[in-house]
This record gives C-alpha cells, sequence and structure tokens, in this order.
C-alpha cells in the first residue's frame, strides 16, 4: 500500500503573534508532560489503524513545537519508531522559532531521528519582528541556525512575511539574501493575511497595510530573487534547491494519505477527511471527527495548480477514470495567450503571472469542470 505521512500538532507558543490565527495557547511544564502523554497514547491508536503501511515522513508542527523541549520531543519520536513503520529514508521535520530554540539540543534531535528543521524567521529586520509581534530579533534567528548547522542538520527551510507594515524592496532584499546566504534548502513566503480576532484586526486602524498591488510586486520581486539564487519555485508559496522539496507538504497538494494528530490537526485515511476540534479535552476524548470524503475532483483541480507539475491528465484520467474536458483544454489555451498558464499534450500549469491570480484562474476551470 501506498506509504502515510504522519502530522504531530504540537499547541503551545511563548506568546501569540499579531497575524496568527492557528490553535496555540500557552502551558505549564505539567500541561506539557500531560499532552505528550495523551499524544503518545493517540498516536499508538494511530498505529493500530494503519498497521504495517509504511510512514515515510514525519511532520512536528504548531504553535512552536520546540517549547516542548528536547526530552519530550525524544520520548515522541521514540513512541513513533516503535509503533509505526517508519522508512529508513523518511523525513522528519520539526517547527521551531529562533526564540525557543535554547529549549532544544538539535543534536540530540538529530540523533534521535530529526532531519529536516523548519524555522520560522519571517523577516531579518528587527523593526519588522517588532511590528509583527515576534519574540525574537534578527540575531537569534542568526545564532539558532548557526546551530542547526553545527548539530550537522543541513536541511533546513526558513519561513518569510510578504507585505508587513514598513516593508520596502530594499528590506525584503536584506530577508532574502540572508536566506540564500545561510544555506537554506527551503524557503516558504507567505502574503500577511489580517484574520478575524488576530491583534492585527482588533487594531488594524494603527497599521498601514500593503495593497494588493504592492503584495503582488513583493512577491514577483521574490520569486526573480529566489529563482536566480538556484531555488526552484515548485509550490505557490514554496522555494527549494534543487531536491529538497518538502515531501510532507508535497502529500497535501498530491492527495495522498497523511494521518493528524493533536487538536485541531487533520486527516487524510483512505479516502475520506477526518479532524481534531480546536481544543485539547476533545483531543484528549479522542473526539476524532469526520469531515468530509477526500479524492474529489474538485480537490485534484484546486491543489495540483498550486504547484508547478499542474493539472497533469494522465492523473486526471487514474483518478477520476476521465479526461479534463475540451472546454477545460480551451480555457487552458485562451489563458495561455494572457500569459497565466502554460499547457501542453500532458498537463496545464500555473505561470509566476498565473500565480498572482491563482484564485480567480482555478475557479475558472472549476465552474467548467464542477458545476
Amino acid at each position: 500500500m501506498n506509504p502515510v505521512g504522519l502530522y504531530i500538532h504540537i499547541p503551545f507558543c511563548v506568546k501569540k503573534c499579531n497575524y496568527c490565527d492557528f490553535f496555540s495557547i500557552n502551558a505549564t511544564a505539567e500541561e506539557m508532560d500531560i499532552y505528550t502523554d495523551n499524544l503518545i497514547a493517540n498516536l499508538s491508536n494511530w498505529s493500530i489503524v494503519i498497521k504495517e503501511r509504511c510512514v515515510d515522513t514525519v511532520y512536528f508542527g504548531g504553535g512552536t513545537p520546540s517549547v516542548l523541549g528536547t526530552e519530550r520531543i525524544n520520548r515522541i519520536l521514540s513512541d513513533v519508531f516503535n509503533n509505526f513503520n517508519v522508512d529508513k529514508s523518511a523525513e522528519i521535520t520539526i517547527e521551531v522559532n529562533p526564540n525557543s530554540t535554547g529549549l532544544v539540543d538539535f543534536n540530540s534531535l538529530s540523533c534521535n531521528g530529526i532531519n529536516r528543521i523548519s524555522m520560522g524567521l519571517q523577516s531579518a529586520v528587527d523593526e519588522e519582528l517588532r511590528i509583527l509581534g515576534r519574540s525574537h530579533t534578527f540575531s537569534d534567528a542568526s545564532y539558532s541556525i548557526e546551530r542547526i548547522i553545527a548539530s550537522g542538520i543541513d536541511n533546513f527551510s526558513l519561513d518569510v512575511m510578504l507585505g508587513i507594515p514598513l516593508q520596502t524592496f530594499e528590506s525584503l532584499d536584506k530577508t532574502l539574501n540572508f536566506c540564500i546566504d545561510s544555506g537554506a534548502t527551503h524557503i516558504s513566503t507567505y502574503m500577511l493575511k489580517i484574520e478575524n480576532n488576530t491583534s492585527f484586526y482588533i487594531n488594524r486602524s494603527k497599521y498601514v497595510f500593503a495593497d494588493d498591488d504592492m503584495q503582488a510586486d513583493l512577491y514577483e520581486h521574490t520569486c526573480k530573487r529566489l529563482s536566480s539564487a538556484g531555488f526552484r519555485h515548485y509550490e505557490i508559496s514554496n522555494f527549494c534547491k534543487e531536491n529538497y522539496i518538502s515531501r510532507h507538504n508535497m502529500k497535501y497538494w498530491l492527495l495522498e494519505d497523511y494521518i493528524g494528530t493533536g487538536p485541531s490537526a487533520h486527516s487524510l485515511l483512505d479516502g475520506k477527511r477526518y479532524y481534531y476540534p480546536r481544543n485539547i479535552q476533545d483531543f484528549y476524548e479522542n473526539n476524532l471527527k469526520f469531515e468530509s470524503h477526500g479524492h474529489t475532483l474538485e480537490e485534484y483541480i484546486m491543489l495540483s495548480l498550486r504547484t508547478d507539475t499542474g493539472l497533469v491528465f494522465s492523473k486526471y484520467n487514474e483518478l477520476f477514470n476521465i479526461h479534463p474536458s475540451e472546454k477545460l483544454i480551451n480555457e487552458a489555451k485562451n489563458l495561455e495567450k494572457l500569459g497565466l498558464v502554460m499547457v501542453d499534450n500532458n498537463s496545464v500549469r500555473l505561470t509566476e503571472k498565473g500565480y498572482l491570480v491563482s484564485n480567480a484562474v482555478i475557479s475558472r476551470f472549476l465552474n467548467i469542470e464542477i458545476l
């Protein structure tokens, strides 16, 4: 059977950033111990569900997983290796923030299986970090990367935020140049979005946020800079050096099976989607909810067009036993004339220009194939 990805949600943070709408809370050491115990019990239950199926990616996300500390993370890792059939070449990632890397021993994590780090840099400019409500400085980030590299973990990703108030092309270049020079193998870029109930939303009158045109210009600038530095733009928000795609995240975009454990975590298993509600008690009670049937035509169109391989006709036929309609192909050719997609006998793919208006382009294809 096809391998499975494993997502482990750690819902703890030292503080909430001004833009964050993810499920995360502060916790005492005792509460983190209790959570670790329950998480390990939940993982054991999932190992029975998937039986001998191979696990080829493990991803600790959050929240800030590094706040758990080395001992708790290693306990969880030990349980994963004891209860799951983990592939010898599995990609095993943990998210960290520069302000909490002092809580973990990267050498120990590396010895126990962690081989990829995803760090929330966001910016290399201290004033932009302050505006975002980050609790680290540029110096903290630089030192954290030195510790990661010294541990022998050479596969690490950095997150970069676009559209921060006061961000300019010059300040963005400082951040991008730092990422490139650091030796990062992967860079994720995200447009700042003002979500309801965040500090930015509540205090939105105090800031001047980048408008759509400015965000588009920053995005195009980022694409060109990273491309010139040898990064492959393999997904709308993600860039990597050769052979360093995020194998775990690709599972989401390729509709491959994955298990999510922890409050707010989602799963796609055997064509069905499940989730845990956004509170810890439901998770402790194993209150897993059925969400919907997966592997739908709509999902494939939406997710495949996020990647640089695009909507592949043979995969389309394999999944749904039909070929893309003639109307869809004709629409793709019309959009190609506008520079938004590339179409050939094998696939339809968005261009860099198309990524900027991806929602509109994808909606046009959905209207043809779904409605």
